[in-house]
């Protein structure tokens, strides 16, 4: 995964990896309730897209729920829309300290484990993305988001227990995947964009490099990604060592680029609502064309969305989103 990462970086040609997995599910005739939680819906859906689209790389679904789901906190699924988390789980210390660190057979890990090695199994040519969700972003879906943020200023020694548990489960779901065949995980910690700097370096950064530093090596890539992340907390995101980073439509991606090193993916940013699912094909090439110009002299650059593709995306805006990039090589 080092050497794949320098040949993008290495090369003059451009690759997208947009995170995207919801217009497969609708290609299958599948709803999102099948591909969540069944392996085998989710890699069809997977395989579908890779088969329509040439992404540099596959990337499995990326649900924010099927990990606090695992530690106990109730779902709410909707046939055809992203699955919440209903109530908070926790809400004090003596609840943090009871709670107990799940193994891999809990709720739907399995299932996820199961799309992931069937990608794997399937995709020889290029790399497979597993999905996790950032231990900050995980903490705050099991003891409410706005809660979890005042605990950790009120009472950072629960938060940091809370935080200690969701990475050593992190951690361990993680090497699962690896050992299934996945060759990389893009970790998603938008939440972590609501704190400073400094925080965000305190209660996430510090705990995706514990990650990081366990699975990540020559042959497993971890991109980091952080959609609530304006620009003022890119300098934490940086010092977990990860090797490539992903920006969502909120922040300049120029700046972005600025303030990262040349020897790691940077990827974004196209706006997966205004944009590719709300606006017209014609929008959808101009703003990815100008997204392209602007950003030509990093080769370090991935064209990519700013977060997941949203359900009922039209078909037409993701063609176009490929077509832009295709014109803009030639």
């Amino acid at each position: 995964m080092r050497s794949w990462k320098e040949s993008i970086i290495n090369s003059n040609k451009r690759v997208a990896i947009p995170i995207m997995t919801h217009p497969g599910i609708e290609l299958l005739g599948k709803t999102i309730i099948e591909a969540v939680s069944d392996g085998n819906v989710h890699f069809e859906a997977v395989k579908a897209l890779d088969q329509k689209y040439p992404a540099a790389a596959c990337t499995a679904i990326m649900d924010l729920t099927v990990e606090a789901e695992a530690f106990g906190a109730k779902v709410n699924f909707i046939e055809n829309d992203i699955p919440s988390i209903i109530e908070n789980l926790l809400s004090d210390k003596k609840s943090v300290e009871k709670l107990q660190i799940p193994d891999l057979k809990s709720s739907r890990i399995p299932q996820f484990i199961l799309a992931n090695k069937l990608t794997a199994e399937y995709s020889k040519n290029k790399p497979v993305f597993g999905g996790i969700i950032g231990p900050f972003s995980l903490a705050g879906r099991l003891y409410g988001l706005s809660e979890f943020m005042l605990e950790c200023y009120v009472e950072p020694k629960t938060a940091n227990l809370l935080l200690n548990k969701c990475t050593e489960f992190l951690i361990a779901y993680c090497q699962e995947l690896k050992k299934q065949g996945s060759n990389g995980i893009i970790i998603a910690e938008p939440s972590a964009g609501l704190l400073s700097n400094d925080g965000c370096s305190e209660f996430s950064s510090v705990y995706i490099k514990k990650i990081i530093e366990i699975v990540q090596d020559d042959n497993f890539m971890v991109i980091l990604h952080n959609c609530g992340n304006t620009g003022h907390c890119t300098e934490a995101m940086l010092k977990t060592g990860a090797m490539g980073y992903h920006f969502g439509n909120k922040i300049d991606m120029l700046e972005a680029l600025n303030n990262c090193p040349s020897d790691v993916l940077v990827m974004g940013n196209i706006d997966p609502v205004s944009i590719l699912k709300s606006a017209t094909p014609e929008t959808v090439k101009i703003c990815v064309t100008e997204l392209l110009n602007k950003t030509s002299i990093y080769q370090n650059f991935v064209l990519s969305t700013g977060c997941d593709v949203s359900p009922n995306t039209p078909v037409e805006n993701i063609e176009e989103f490929y077509r832009a990039l295709d014109c803009y090589l030639c």
